[in-house]
């Protein structure tokens, strides 16, 4: 009976072993920055076919997580279909807020009167998109700036400088807007959240010194820090 017992008593310390040292046994997601966060934020991709901007999800270092569109950590891009209301308009994505601005606002807008300048959208349709759709429109418009010897973008009537090297106007419209789309997007809120104390990092490419508006992985932070008890 005595070695009976001392038997059991192995078996049981050489299973509580194996669960320690395999979560999955336990229930648990493991995954490299611990097993608290979903294993598939830092899930290898293959560099075979990815595109050239993009920071692929196992390139994140120790406390780190990438917010790559490949997953639900995308819902956090400003890419992403989220859409949300501020000064009473509706936006379907924080991109298509942030390249709207980049048009003309009215009839009267000297961007609009401005002789031999081709607009492919209209402010309201840009406000609409997401994604790229989104971007290349801002894209098809950022070029129109250099031709007007401009530098400024419009919200609500008022001139915006664009690029400062100084967080300004444009940023503070950018988290204004940021918050407003996490706050009413309940999911939205819900995977920040879920992020923990992980460092946010981007999912693309971003050229050296850009801008703090661009910098929408630190605007992240800073909101996620607001909405912790």
């Amino acid at each position: 009976m005595r070695g009976l017992r001392v038997r059991l008593a192995t078996m049981l310390r050489s299973l509580l072993v194996l669960v320690m040292c395999c979560p999955a046994l336990a229930g648990l997601a493991p995954s490299a920055q611990g097993s608290q966060f979903p294993a598939h934020w830092w899930a290898a991709v293959s560099k075979d076919g990815a595109p050239s901007w993009e920071i692929l999800p196992q390139e994140a270092r120790p406390g780190e997580v990438i917010l790559s569109k490949r997953h639900e950590l995308g819902l956090l891009s400003n890419f992403a279909p989220t859409p949300f209301t501020f000064h009473g308009k509706r936006y379907a994505s924080l991109e298509g807020f942030w390249q709207m601005m980049l048009y003309p606002e009215g009839a009267s807008d000297p961007r609009a009167t401005f002789p031999g300048m081709v607009w492919k959208h209209t402010r309201d349709e840009v406000a609409q998109m997401t994604a790229f759709v989104a971007k290349d429109a801002g894209t098809l418009a950022e070029a129109n700036m250099p031709a007007m010897k401009i530098d400024w973008v419009t919200f609500g009537g008022k001139r915006i400088e664009y690029r400062p090297a100084q967080p300004g106007a444009h940023y503070d419209l950018i988290v204004a807007a940021t918050r407003d789309k996490v706050a009413q997007n309940p999911e939205v809120r819900k995977v920040l959240l879920a992020t923990g104390d992980l460092i946010l990092k981007p999912d693309h490419h971003q050229e050296p010194n850009a801008p703090a508006a661009w910098r929408y992985f630190e605007i992240l932070t800073k909101i996620r820090a607001e909405l912790k008890p």
